[in-house]
């Protein structure tokens, strides 16, 4: 099976890379440099996605590959990895974890059976933890990691019994907040750091008690926010005026209304 344009896109990117001819940006990148672009695209991804856009899907997956084509061409020039030894790796761990597709052919299993063996088989791979939870569940935003680590800590019992345990742990993280927030306006950052942090750990646990992800009820109301503010930016530009000179006051008023409608 030939991919012609694929072969074609890893030349470019080593074209890229070359130290005589390559593009001054993409040769002073690291794998520390270019991570913030791959959470990047993979978000703008999720957004073509959530868009239903195929011709805008098909762009931003691109984009994606380009930053695994980049991070792999440095792998490669200092000797760690390559596209091709990622490449096996990750088929032969497909292969390896998927046992009912490529040895037993047993593929009357449920998604659930499947996800249940697939972590089964991992354990196995890479042995069980000491406390089940650890810095893997970091690796994701940090809303979602707050939403995973609660997840893994009910298999194990430790978690709420309810949601409404849970609003009373996030009416006390709020409180706590409030106390290191005094009148005089004079506060402690690292306390106030703390404390917020706590907060928002607490609402991620009470959206996924109520079965919400609480990475995608923010990215919602993200979306809501910036869809309001247009609204508001459009009211204010048909008044012959500018946004950024327009008093506080009328545009809370706006906004009001705005959200009425």
């Amino acid at each position: 099976m030939a991919y012609p344009e694929l072969e074609r896109c890893i030349e470019v990117v080593k074209a890229l890379r070359h130290p005589q001819t390559g593009c001054p940006w993409d040769l002073e990148q690291t794998h520390q440099s270019l991570l913030k672009y791959l959470i990047e695209e993979s978000y703008e991804f999720v957004e073509a996605v959530e868009e239903k856009n195929p011709s805008l899907m098909e762009e931003e997956i691109g984009d994606v590959l380009f930053q695994v084509l980049l991070h792999t061409t440095i792998g490669d020039e200092k000797k760690l990895f390559s596209l091709e030894t990622a490449a096996k790796v990750l088929a032969d761990k497909l292969i390896r974890r998927h046992p009912h597709v490529f040895q037993t052919k047993d593929l009357k299993l449920t998604s659930e059976q499947v996800l249940e063996n697939w972590q089964k088989i991992k354990i196995e791979e890479k042995g069980e933890t000491k406390y089940a939870i650890n810095e893997k569940y970091l690796h994701a935003p940090a809303l979602e990691s707050s939403y995973k680590i609660g997840k893994k800590s009910t298999s194990v019992n430790f978690d709420w019994a309810n949601y409404q345990q849970v609003l009373m742990k996030v009416e006390e993280e709020w409180q706590e907040v409030k106390e290191e927030l005094p009148p005089t306006g004079q506060y402690n950052k690292e306390r106030v750091q703390e404390e917020i942090g706590d907060l928002l750990f607490s609402v991620a646990q009470l959206a996924r008690h109520l079965d919400f992800n609480p990475e995608e009820c923010l990215r919602m109301a993200n979306k809501k926010f910036i869809k309001r503010f247009n609204q508001v930016e459009d009211m204010v530009n048909s008044m012959g005026k500018k946004i950024q000179e327009t008093p506080q006051e009328e545009l809370e008023e706006l906004w009001v209304r705005v959200k009425k409608k």
